[in-house]
């Protein structure tokens, strides 16, 4: 993973399958991206994986936030 910030890209980060899903615990779908962005703060997540959350389009479960997300996810922990 190439650290972009001096290049004016925005940074990617990558996220365990199992840490988003801590994050969204309790989620009522369908959820639009600021939804499960203050859901997974509520829930402790850290702060790169709100923001990542945000810009989400609306989905109606955790397949589609791991679709959405994919670029994002690292292996499992």
């Amino acid at each position: 993973m190439h650290d972009r910030r001096g290049c004016g890209y925005a940074v990617r980060m990558a996220f365990q399958v199992t840490e988003v899903q801590k994050a969204l615990k309790g989620a009522n779908y369908p959820m639009d991206g600021d939804a499960l962005a203050d859901l997974a703060q509520r829930n402790g997540a850290d702060r790169g994986l709100v923001e990542a959350l945000r810009p989400l389009r609306e989905v109606d479960g955790p397949n589609g936030v791991m679709k959405e997300l994919k670029g994002d996810l690292g292996g499992s922990a």
